[in-house]
């Protein structure tokens, strides 16, 4: 499982929930989860502060896991 949706979970947040925190719609949410959507720093840095992760925690991409 994803990082992201990891800690979404860990916090007991729902996509809906997520997204209403950081200013964002579900689908966006529910895009990045899936790797489908490069959301930009400002909003990275909104979701870590929601979830109380680093930007490492819930986006490090190891080299060769996704295509960059």
């Amino acid at each position: 499982m994803h990082a992201f949706k990891m800690a979404r979970l860990e916090k007991d947040f729902t996509q809906e929930q997520l997204a209403d925190v950081v200013g964002v719609t579900r689908q966006t949410i529910n895009l990045i989860e899936k790797g489908n959507y490069n959301p930009s720093l400002q909003l990275c840095l909104a979701i870590c502060y929601a979830l109380d992760k680093t930007l490492d925690e819930i986006f490090w991409v190891e080299e060769g896991e996704n295509d960059v």
